[in-house]
Formats: C-alpha cells, sequence, structure tokens
C-alpha cells in the first residue's frame, strides 16, 4: 500500500522546505511594492475622513506641546488615544512635517488642510508600508514553503484592498503596524532559535505601545511564548526573566515619560464610556444583536408595548452610550467576560496538545480566532479592525487549503464591510472595481495552488450578494428613500456581513478545535482511496 505523508511533519519542518533564493524573493516584493504605490499615489487626491485631521492634529500636539499637555490637550476633539509610542511615532513625523508646511503643526489650526499637508500625510503612510513589505517579507521566510506560496502571500498582503482603502483613502497607519506584527509573529515562530524568539517579544511589546488594540491577540502570545519557549529545556525562570526584561524595558521607554500622568493616559486608551457599537456597527455579533434590536422595537412599538421611545437611538450614527430597547445591554465587564471565556478553549488547546505548542501554523490560527474573537465580542470595536485577522490569515491562505476558503469567505465580507467608510458616491466605482479584482485574483491563486474553488455553492451565492448590498448602500437606498433613514443602509451592510464574518469564525473555531481529528480522517480517506485504485489498477 501506497506510503502517505502526515501534513504535521511538514508543519515542523517549514523552514527546511525548498525556497526562492532571497534575492529573487525582494526583488517580487519591491516590484509589486512599487506597482501598489503607483495606486496609492493616483489615489492622493481622494476623499480623506476625519482620521485625517486626528492625525495632523496629533502632528501639532506633539511639535507644539510640552511633553506633560500631549494627553490633556483639548483644544481639539479628536485628542491623543493610543499608546506613548505611536504619540513617539507621530513626534518624529512632525520634524519632517515641518519642511512641508509648518502650518499643519499648530494645534489652533484645526481642520487644517493644505495641498503640501495631503500630499505630506498620504506619502507618510506610504513610506512606513516599507515596514509592512519587509513583514510580508520575513513572514515568507518562515511559512511559505515553495515560490509559489510565497508570490500568492505577495499579492494577498501588498494588494489587500482593506489596507488600501482604510489608509489609503480614508486615512490611517494600519499598514505599518499590520507590519510589526507580521515580523513579530514570523520571529516567534522560529521556534529553535532562541535569540529570534526573543526578537519577536519585543517587536509584539513595542506593537502593543505602538496601538493598544492588540491586546486582542496578546493572548495568543503569551500561551505560545510560554509553552514553547519558558517550558522547554528547564530553564523556566531564567527565559521568564528574560521576557519579563524585554516587556519591562519597553514599557519604560514608553510610559517613562509619563509616569505622572499614567491615569491620564489609561483614561485615554480605555474609554469606557462610549457605547458597545461604535459610530458605523463593526461587522460582528454585536451588529446582529442590535439589529435584532431594531427590528423587535418597531414590532412591540406596532403591537402597543412600547410608547415613546426613540427606536433609532443606538443608529444615530454618532459615538455614545445608549441603551437597547427590547434586548438587555450588554456591559463592558460582560463583553470582556464572553470574550475571555470563547478564547479560553483555543488557548488551552494551543497549551495543552502537543501537536500545537511546537506548531508554528497552530499558533498563527490561535492569533487569528483571538483577533476574531476580540472583533465579535469586544466593546465598541472599530469596523477597521477585522484587518488583525484578514491579514495574518494570508500566511496559511497559501499554503492550507482550509484556511484559503476562511480566508475567501472572511476577506469578502470584511472588505465589503469597510466600503461605507468611503461614503461619497463617486468612489462606488472605485469599491466595486477594487473587490472585483481583489476577489478574482484571489480565486485564481486559490484555484492555481489547490487545484479547488474550495467555497461551497451556499457560501458562493452569499459572496456573490456582497456587491449587491454596496450598490444598495450607496445608490439604491437613496433613489427610493431619499434623505429619509439615513442609517439604514448602513445597518443592513454591518448585519448582512456580519452573517459572513460569523459564518467563517465559526468553521474557522470548529476547525481548529477539531484540526487533529479531521486531519486523521481524511488521510485515512486518502489511503482507502489509494488503496482501492492500487487494487484496481492490479486487477487490470
Amino acid at each position: 500500500m501506497p506510503h502517505l505523508v502526515n501534513d504535521q511533519s511538514c508543519d515542523n519542518n517549514i523552514t527546511k522546505s525548498i525556497k526562492m533564493e532571497p534575492i529573487h524573493r525582494d526583488k517580487l516584493l519591491i516590484t509589486i511594492f512599487i506597482l501598489i504605490t503607483c495606486i496609492k499615489i493616483l489615489l492622493f487626491p481622494t476623499y480623506h475622513s476625519t482620521d485625517f485631521e486626528v492625525h495632523r492634529n496629533w502632528l501639532a500636539i506633539t511639535e507644539s506641546l510640552p511633553i506633560n499637555e500631549w494627553y490633556t490637550n483639548e483644544k481639539s476633539q479628536w485628542t491623543l488615544d493610543y499608546p506613548p509610542l505611536f504619540a513617539w511615532f507621530e513626534y518624529i513625523l512632525s520634524k519632517v512635517a515641518f519642511y512641508f508646511d509648518p502650518q499643519m503643526l499648530k494645534v489652533d489650526n484645526l481642520n487644517y488642510a493644505s495641498n503640501s499637508t495631503k500630499y505630506f500625510q498620504r506619502a507618510s503612510v506610504v513610506f512606513t508600508d516599507l515596514v509592512f513589505v519587509y513583514g510580508v517579507r520575513e513572514i515568507g521566510e518562515t511559512f511559505c514553503n515553495s515560490n509559489q506560496s510565497f508570490i500568492m502571500l505577495t499579492l494577498l498582503s501588498l494588494c489587500n484592498i482593506g489596507l488600501l482603502i482604510i489608509d489609503h483613502v480614508h486615512f490611517q497607519y494600519n499598514g505599518f503596524l499590520l507590519g510589526v506584527l507580521l515580523i513579530s509573529l514570523a520571529k516567534v515562530s522560529r521556534i529553535s532559535k532562541e535569540n529570534q524568539i526573543l526578537q519577536g517579544a519585543f517587536w509584539f511589546a513595542i506593537l502593543l505601545n505602538l496601538k493598544h488594540i492588540y491586546l486582542y491577540v496578546a493572548p495568543a502570545y503569551g500561551v505560545w511564548l510560554l509553552r514553547s519557549y519558558c517550558l522547554q529545556n528547564n530553564k523556566f525562570i531564567y527565559r521568564v526573566i528574560k521576557l519579563g526584561i524585554i516587556v519591562i524595558f519597553v514599557l519604560y521607554m514608553s510610559f517613562g515619560p509619563f509616569i505622572h500622568q499614567i491615569p491620564q493616559v489609561l483614561s485615554r486608551l480605555f474609554p469606557f464610556k462610549r457605547g458597545l457599537v461604535h459610530a458605523y456597527w463593526a461587522a460582528n455579533a454585536w451588529a446582529v444583536y442590535a439589529g435584532a434590536d431594531k427590528l423587535l422595537s418597531v414590532i412591540w412599538k406596532k403591537a402597543g408595548w412600547l410608547s415613546n421611545v426613540k427606536i433609532a437611538s443606538m443608529t444615530g450614527g454618532l459615538v455614545q452610550e445608549d441603551n437597547f430597547t427590547v434586548l438587555p445591554t450588554p456591559t463592558p465587564l460582560f463583553t470582556f467576560i464572553i470574550t475571555f471565556l470563547l478564547m479560553l478553549p483555543v488557548l488551552c488547546s494551543l497549551f495543552f496538545n502537543e501537536k500545537s505548542y511546537n506548531n508554528p501554523k497552530k499558533f498563527v490560527r490561535c492569533v487569528i480566532l483571538c483577533g476574531l474573537t476580540s472583533f465579535m465580542f469586544g466593546w465598541h470595536v472599530h469596523e477597521k479592525a477585522v484587518l488583525t485577522a484578514i491579514i495574518p490569515l494570508c500566511i496559511l491562505a497559501t499554503t492550507e487549503a482550509k484556511d484559503a476558503r476562511i480566508f475567501l469567505l472572511l476577506s469578502s465580507a470584511g472588505h465589503t464591510a469597510l466600503f461605507p467608510l468611503l461614503y461619497p458616491i463617486e468612489l462606488t466605482p472605485l469599491k466595486l472595481i477594487l473587490w472585483f479584482a481583489y476577489l478574482s485574483a484571489t480565486v485564481l491563486l486559490v484555484k492555481n495552488q489547490f487545484d479547488s474553488n474550495l467555497l461551497k455553492s451556499h457560501e458562493w451565492i452569499y459572496v456573490s450578494f456582497l456587491p449587491v448590498v454596496t450598490i444598495y448602500e450607496t445608490v439604491v437606498h437613496k433613489i427610493i428613500f431619499g434623505d429619509r433613514l439615513p442609517f439604514l443602509p448602513l445597518a443592513l451592510t454591518s448585519i448582512f456581513c456580519a452573517l459572513g464574518v460569523t459564518y467563517s469564525y465559526i468553521i474557522y473555531y470548529y476547525t481548529y478545535m477539531t484540526g487533529d481529528k479531521s486531519l486523521n480522517k481524511e488521510l485515512k480517506r486518502k489511503e482507502n482511496e489509494e488503496y482501492t485504485m492500487y487494487k484496481l489498477k492490479k486487477r487490470l
């Protein structure tokens, strides 16, 4: 009977696989980065969101005010609410910004947006994307076992339309931050090299002090470092001390100058007085929950069970603390508990399953699931947080069919959920073109890599309806309703996309928890098929 090779052995020897020469990989990365940068430059004159003014104001705060006023200044409503390392990042940018237009660095120049300011801020995002490119290079060196998988990873990540529209139209620095995440993931996954693991821990500590949203995936890091590093080779205390020194050093460098303002800084970082959902609902469980409450409110009111109730209280498009009308209103503590409880089985599997704690792919899946769990059930989650799961999923989508299937579903729904952030109607063709182009490219890459389309019929039907939702949100709703019910198309988009994200989450969660059983069943099935073919050929 033919011998079958177990995929598990391949996972444990990632770095031993045949790879493209590094210089060739670098050329590919640079070429694609240059091409995508040309598109980013063409987007410079397009619409930008209030986040553009947020970051301009942070440039002004860090340049014009003393350090002790960075987290207390309230001249603008867009106060500094990222961790201190990001404030230092803005401070460094401000030194360059001075040579473009010094007026942008004045805290009193609210909503200042000269052409020089626009070009500088847009260019700063493009330039810092080099960190993302380096992150893709590092993660490719660790996980991609063939030229084909590395090319696929490069295209899926560098050309990701979620990053393109959020960073280079809407305006933010997610690419730079996700680049740091990829660097960290790559290094801590090299479990045979202690210096690499320590470097990865350092980069993750840096990331947490740049943007605290990455606390979402910190539990996965904690378990991975404890089980695959600290508990190995009988050096537990020595290695814990090493990691502790790294964390304390980064925290000191970040928060040290604000030691007398820690409560004020923390109040900015964790504003629990904001409501459960953001102004535009993230496509998560709470979008479905809020939608159900709205529907029940209408039914209850028509039935005469409610009176003088503001049914649209949580659909006004404002960041505010509010209560649900019919369903119980979750508290921050409740969302924390449910998020932790849903993370716990995944973390336990990573810690106790001996096939997991020495398997970097299992670690990356745990990171993705922790990120998705926090996105699904966290308090006041922003819609952009879905990228913390989509980008790491690019890594495994190039090597495993089951991950590629989830990537197709999650990226399609997650990217569609971001489109309402680009609200000008003239951007509708751009959104649809980008969506179709990225989906088509992803399908072709997946089919070429795995010789299969992967999605089931009902999944294709769901994906096919996503652009219809975007067209309704941007065009059809205004034709039918005019200026009435302005938040309805946004709510429908969030809810419909949330269904796809939730579906992806459930399947991925189940696959992770039953992965070994599923693998054994698949191997057994293939073994039986090959044995049947062997006997058939022998008879012939």
